[in-house]
């Protein structure tokens, strides 16, 4: 079976400009300060604003929106979000933009959980992980190219613009769904399961929430050292402030290379693959620690930290699909979605207060102690999944 390029693309650009928008203020802090007379730090607030949304909202939303046929939510979601984007575009002042966010934030939360699993349904489960990989590397290039090009955007027509246009992709892109994506049926998992005992339908319940536990853990490790990045870069390794922009491009394109090659290998090493990458993180962030002195090894363990992390996320989305149940799987990716929303936000937090009681160059330190905590839950997960196939298995011998 062919992979359906044009569906998981299209997905891809629905979390393409998702992530553009989410992050669009970051590019646009100036231009948003000046203009709407307000500190850098209420600018910072419509990140958090949006994330906590996510956060707050996610699951329940998933929840109520379990009978709507995915291809008609999908397309409700992005209109949703098109008019988050429009009204921050015409937004009179701050007010108005923060409950843009919140609307945005909404859509955004519930449309990454539907993606996942919907493009999961759209191929057989040995291309499980390259369906998913594709359909979410949206997220990887709107860090690359998505921000950068929104923030040129933003300087040269004013931050409005910037809003306008995320809201006009939008429209097309959902435009496209309605005519190219076909639909999936999303509910015949949950009848089959509505007939199988109580013990079965729940049993991968507890490996899915460990995973998630894990996913908290691994991306409030990246994030606590990751959102003090630049400062670190410029004070701890001594590098001058103009190369700062393009050790994070090379980051960028790195973690893009780690997607395609946690795409082609996932399904081939589904449960060995994510021990491997986060050993390769934590090692790579490991030597930063020890070799911030030296500029050239920065820059290569800043690299290798990235290839060996983009591809995590992906394994994460697969891992998750094999290991929930059939009547569990789109609200457990509703819970993963919150879960690294919680350690994004966490994770800026957590790196402030590592900085204010020690200094930035502990931030990797705590890095790497994050990650080793999250290797001894990836094996926690594998035993328990285990153990829920088990399970099935038995209920399903005896019914």
């Amino acid at each position: 079976m062919r992979l359906p390029w044009t569906s998981l693309l299209l997905l891809s650009a629905g979390i393409f400009v998702a992530v553009t928008s989410e992050f669009l203020p970051i590019g646009l802090l100036p231009q948003l300060r000046d203009e709407l007379g307000v500190t850098e730090a209420q600018v910072g607030l419509l990140i958090t604003v949006f994330a906590g949304t996510v956060v707050v909202a996610t699951a329940p939303l998933t929840h109520l929106t379990r009978a709507v046929p995915r291809k008609r939510l999908l397309v409700a979601l992005l209109a949703v979000f098109a008019v988050a984007n429009l009204v921050a575009a015409l937004a009179p002042g701050y007010a108005v933009l923060v409950v843009a966010r919140i609307i945005g934030g909404a859509a955004h939360g519930v449309f990454w959980a539907v993606v996942s699993p919907y493009a999961a349904r759209l191929v057989t489960p040995d291309r499980l992980a390259r369906a998913v990989a594709i359909a979410t590397s949206g997220a990887t290039v709107a860090t690359v190219a998505g921000i950068p090009l929104g923030t040129l955007l933003g300087a040269a027509v004013g931050w409005r613009a910037s809003f306008a246009v995320i809201a006009g992709l939008v429209v097309v892109i959902a435009a496209l769904i309605v005519v190219v994506l076909p639909p999936v049926e999303h509910r015949a998992g949950d009848a089959a399961a509505a007939a199988l005992p109580t013990a079965r339908r729940d049993a991968t319940i507890v490996p899915v929430v460990v995973l998630c536990a894990t996913v908290v853990l691994v991306t409030l490790g990246h994030a606590t050292f990751y959102t003090y990045i630049a400062a670190w870069v410029i004070e701890v390794a001594r590098i001058e402030a103009g190369a700062v922009a393009g050790i994070l491009l090379l980051f960028g394109v790195a973690g893009a290379l780690g997607v395609v090659l946690a795409g082609v290998l996932g399904d081939r090493f589904p449960r060995a693959l994510l021990p491997v990458l986060l050993v390769g993180v934590a090692g790579s962030v490991a030597a930063l620690a020890v070799l911030a002195d030296q500029p050239a090894a920065v820059v290569v363990f800043l690299v290798l930290w990235s290839a060996f992390l983009g591809g995590v996320p992906v394994i994460f989305q697969a891992r998750l699909l094999h290991t929930a149940s059939p009547a569990l799987r789109d609200i457990a990716a509703a819970w993963l979605t919150v879960a690294f929303n919680i350690g994004i936000g966490g994770g800026a937090l957590l790196g402030g207060i590592v900085i204010g009681a020690w200094s930035l160059a502990a931030l990797p330190l705590v890095t790497v102690a994050l990650l080793l905590a999250a290797l001894v839950l990836v094996a926690a997960v594998g035993l328990l999944a285990r153990r829920a196939e088990a399970q099935i298995s038995t209920e399903s011998a005896a019914s």
